[in-house]
């Protein structure tokens, strides 16, 4: 089975500067290259993968594209571009990005923005419908039910712009009352028929991190399938953000397990393959 892997993030400080991870103390503060993933991917089955921003700057998305340029499965790009400046948006979009056979869509930190409302800004609005004008997909990085509701919004205002919320914007554990709004909201932003759901990340939740595993992840899955159905969904390893939980074999093997045991052949193909090809255009 061919299985695109669309959320991998690779990271170089030699490249770029991440802001994130300045004061981090954990095993991702050092450099992740892709040849660090290569045995685990094959084990895994992946056979395709798309790269995802991990720093508000040029030089983030720079360095995925030179590493996607040399990296034989890597499909495509989610960069970064300066949203709340239409202007050098377009100029960059233009100038750098639309000729690159690899970019293929625009992420930027929100949910390490101070205002959970960041994307409503006037000018990141307008730099949203720029996206949609060059059929580029725009992704959500979103940890709180403000920022699905910011994103409802954001669907309201640029109709026509594809999003995809990067892990569920990060599930309640389903046994809480948390769960209620998360699902609520993920209903109506499922009702907007350019919005995507990625299943990623939920190897690292907010709460009860001890209690990961197949139970404990299966009804974000089975509730994403649910309400976006099975043409609306793909999934992604989140390496090596998901190595805080889990090896990255072991998530790829619960997901499968989790997913075979829902969809049909042609479902698992949509959701493992065909769904990252449309959204993507890769």
């Amino acid at each position: 089975m061919r299985i695109i892997d669309t959320h991998i993030h690779v990271w170089n400080f030699e490249h770029a500067s991440y802001d994130w991870l300045k004061n981090d103390t954990s095993i991702l503060h050092r450099n992740y290259d892709i040849a660090g993933l290569e045995h685990d991917r094959v084990a895994a089955g992946i056979t395709g993968g798309v790269l995802v921003q991990a720093a508000n700057n040029f030089e983030d998305t720079d360095w995925m594209l030179q590493v996607a340029g040399k990296t034989d499965w890597i499909a495509g790009v989610v960069g970064w571009v300066p949203l709340t400046d239409p202007a050098a948006t377009e100029k960059a979009l233009k100038e750098k990005y639309l000729a690159n056979k690899y970019f293929k869509g625009v992420r930027h930190l929100i949910h390490d923005e101070p205002d959970a409302k960041w994307l409503l800004q006037d000018d990141v609005i307008k730099s949203l419908h720029i996206l949609a004008d060059h059929d580029l997909p725009y992704d959500v990085v979103g940890i709180t039910a403000e920022h699905i509701k910011t994103a409802l919004t954001v669907a309201n205002r640029v109709p026509e712009l594809k999003v995809i919320f990067d892990h569920l914007n990060r599930p309640p554990d389903a046994s809480k009352k948390e769960f209620d709004e998360w699902s609520a909201l993920m209903k109506q932003a499922a009702k907007h028929r350019n919005f995507y759901a990625k299943i990623s990340g939920l190897g690292k939740l907010p709460t009860d991190l001890e209690k990961w595993n197949s139970d404990y992840v299966k009804p974000h899955i089975s509730f994403a399938l649910e309400v976006f159905g099975e043409d609306r969904c793909m999934c992604g390893g989140n390496w090596p953000v998901s190595l805080l939980k889990e090896n990255y074999v072991k998530i790829w093997s619960t997901y499968k397990q989790i997913i075979n045991s829902l969809l049909n052949d042609e479902g698992k193909e949509k959701l493992f393959y065909r769904n990252a090809l449309q959204f993507y255009n890769l």
